[in-house]
């Protein structure tokens, strides 16, 4: 059989017909919210425009390139070259093997892949060589724009340090702190102790929440310098770190400014980003809840007092801690596009990609500051390849076997760069999309947010949707009642799922119960048509029993049309649906109210994983006599976790600090695991001694490896 390869330009053609409604799949909001800036075609840009990016930002940025009649070029390490992004562009170049030093930060590959392709200006998205001022310079002594602002903006901003004296001098408020660099952690305790703990000890080229730490006391301050040194090294190239007063219980808001090259700024609203773990962000919204007109005009004008103080243009956002009384103080500032910035377009109309491309072609802003609207409400929740039941999100891997994304539903956005098939993995950012939805009201865009998280369907990875749902329904967020410390404050013990309370688990036990008895009548039948034809009628009555957790619950179930009448628990629930078993989607109504379940997994034994208000429940329903057998089946006993130490998460050993034969006492540390840029102490839970090591620096790991034996 001859084997046929398609040409570059048919396989982009087949893509654009397979995903020819891509415009729709980023952004399918309603009328008023899309990007509601005229295009001018007369208005000449670039004729072509080089991305030197991946996933999400790669796809959004190449999105309003078209829009403008813009031809793309991707970039792409080796593992990414059936990676969306590099399909949607017009051109693609690999520029390396998947390593990030290798391939997106390779700066020389990047160059030859604009010379050889002839790209006028670049975008660099967010992350990798975004904020990194050589990348700026190389390009400008070639003669290409970057969509960006100038080097002198990007160097004075980007050092934390520098960009707090900058900040001091034009009159914006700051965090008390040490304004040079700490060298040891010696220096870094006598720092601490005179600032007054609690101390934010941050790399002075970070950013994402990388090479950041907080630290209450001297003991503290020695571990965190260790770990924020070794990831600023490993993120930025950079070890310098600065230390800084912590503002307890803060809320984390920024301001977004867009500037152009003539002198003109301009502040879009806030975003509130208050929502995060281990200093990065998970839930974000447009506008904040805290905010009166006063304060939200005081913060936006002191940010464009930043921005014109380094003679900024383009777009970049200034962040600000604010305290209980509204006091707020400069972060830091990001002279980039930030990730969230989807829920600025939603609640102004404007699309901050191509406001960026006018300004690097050299254009005024169109817009003065009276004309900056908040138009409504809009809320993004990123969803991660994480699992949001160890530290509130451990990087998960694996390939998506199944991916759907709730476009079906009216003003809701996504921003993704996966598609089903797609693989996340340890080389980069566990992202798999920005789920965005727009309200008239902020209620309406959290209702709607509910039911995108619902409808939203992932396959083949450990993702964040039941944390996600969680935190959008929890009341104190809902009451706007919240801040940096919103996820521990809440969540104490760490993240448990969603927590049922009685009426609920009736409605999970009824609706796994109806789901099983659809299944076992579907499999009595073929092509319509009851196996035995000797059946007179189909059942309509059962007796079953549903294990849930350590519970087992014994109920009556009434079958009549596509109605289930459920007794269990004392209460009787009524379940209604169609029951399409193929659809990964269940819409079914429970006792008047409608629900969207998922049927994760189901097996013959009556084994059910249904995802249910977010969370992802295991039920077994038996037969009554079956559930009376079971009590004799033997038990597994559980694996005694106290003597081994597993890899909580994929990731590279960075260091080893026991060998066999060392004692270690309880919270001791005997290894560092490195995933996605960010370090992770891992500690004995006991005293004991290390009977064998499995692991070494280096070495690329899985998620409940075996690192460590102890006796």
């Amino acid at each position: 059989m001859a084997v046929h390869s398609l040409s570059p330009s048919l396989s982009r053609l087949l893509f654009a017909v397979k995903y020819g409604s891509f415009q729709s799949r980023c952004c399918t909001l309603h009328s008023k919210t899309q990007y509601s800036t005229v295009y001018n075609p007369s208005e000449k840009t670039f004729d072509k425009i080089l991305i030197a990016n991946r996933g999400e930002i790669a796809c959004r940025v190449i999105k309003t390139c078209k829009k403008m009649g813009i031809k793309t070029v991707a970039v792409h390490s080796d593992v990414d070259s059936s990676a969306v992004h590099t399909k949607m562009a017009d051109e693609a170049v690999c520029v390396g093997p998947a390593p990030t030093n290798k391939s997106y930060l390779n700066m020389d590959a990047i160059m030859e892949a604009i010379r050889a392709t002839g790209a006028q200006a670049v975008h660099p998205g967010y992350g990798f060589l975004s904020e990194n001022k050589e990348f700026a310079k190389r390009l400008e002594a070639e003669g290409v724009a970057f969509i960006g602002p100038d080097t002198h903006a990007i160097q004075a901003m980007g050092d934390k340090i520098e960009s707090k004296l900058i900040a001091k001098a034009a009159n914006v408020s700051t965090i008390p702190g040490f304004d040079g660099v700490v060298k040891t952690a010696e220096e870094a305790v006598k720092i601490s102790q005179e600032i007054g703990y609690p101390v934010m000890i941050k790399a002075s080229a970070g950013g994402g929440g990388k090479g950041m730490r907080i630290s209450w006391n001297d003991e503290e301050t020695r571990e965190g310098f260790r770990f924020s040194s070794q990831e600023a090294a490993s993120s930025f190239g950079d070890d310098r770190l600065l230390i800084e007063k912590y503002i307890d219980n803060p809320r984390h808001i920024e301001i977004q400014v867009l500037a152009d090259k003539h002198g003109n700024a301009l502040w879009l609203n806030e975003r509130e980003c208050s929502i995060q773990r281990r200093n990065q962000k998970v839930v974000e919204e447009a506008p904040s809840t805290f905010l009166d007109p006063v304060t939200r005009r005081a913060m936006g004008e002191q940010a464009v007092q930043l921005a014109k103080a380094v003679q900024y243009s383009s777009a970049g956002t200034v962040e600000f801690l604010v305290d209980s009384k509204k006091n707020f103080f400069f972060l830091e500032m990001n002279t980039r596009l930030q990730v969230e910035h989807p829920i600025t377009e939603c609640i102004t109309g404007l699309d901050l990609v191509e406001q960026m491309i006018r300004v690097a072609k050299g254009y005024q802003l169109q817009h003065k500051q009276e004309d900056i609207p908040i138009n409504g409400w809009a809320v993004e929740s990123r969803v991660y390849a994480e699992d949001p039941y160890k530290s509130f999100g451990l990087p998960s891997i694996g390939r998506l076997s199944q991916y759907q994304e709730p476009l079906n539903l009216s003003n809701v956005r996504v921003d993704s760069g996966i598609q089903e098939g797609s693989d996340i993995s340890i080389y980069y950012d566990p992202m798999i999309s920005k789920l965005v939805t727009y309200g008239a009201t902020r209620a309406e865009a959290l209702a709607k947010m509910e039911d995108a998280l619902d409808n939203y369907v992932i396959r083949g990875v450990t993702h964040n949707i039941p944390l996600l749902r969680e935190i959008i329904t929890h009341p104190k967020f809902i009451s706007g009642d919240i801040s940096t410390n919103f996820l521990p404050e809440v969540y104490p013990d760490g993240f448990k799922g969603h927590q049922l309370e009685v009426d609920k688990r009736r409605e999970l036990l009824a609706s796994a119960a109806a789901l099983y008895i659809t299944a076992q009548l579907r499999s009595q039948k073929v092509l319509g048509d009851l196996r035995v034809s000797s059946t007179p009628v189909e059942c309509n009555h059962w007796e079953l029993c549903v294990e849930l957790g350590e519970g087992l619950h014994a109920m009556e179930v009434t079958k009549s049309g596509n109605v289930y009448t459920v007794e269990v628990d004392g209460g009787t629930v009524e379940v209604i649906g169609e029951w399409n078993l193929a659809s990964p989607l269940l819409p079914i109504t429970i006792n008047g109210t409608h629900r969207m379940l998922q049927c994760l997994s189901r097996d013959a034994s009556g084994r059910i994983v249904l995802q249910y208000l977010g969370t992802s429940f295991q039920l077994r329903v038996l037969s009554k006599l079956a559930a009376e057998l079971n009590s004799f089946m033997p038990e597994k006993v559980p694996e005694d976790t106290s003597s081994i130490l597993r890899s909580p998460m994929p990731g590279t050993i960075v260091s080893v600090s026991v060998k066999p034969g060392d004692t270690v006492a309880e919270g001791q540390e005997i290894c560092v695991i490195e995933a996605m840029k960010m370090q992770n102490s891992l500690t004995a839970v006991k005293q004991a001694k290390v009977k064998s090591v499995h692991c070494k620096p280096g070495e690329t790991v899985g998620e409940g490896d075996l690192l460590v034996e102890l006796e």
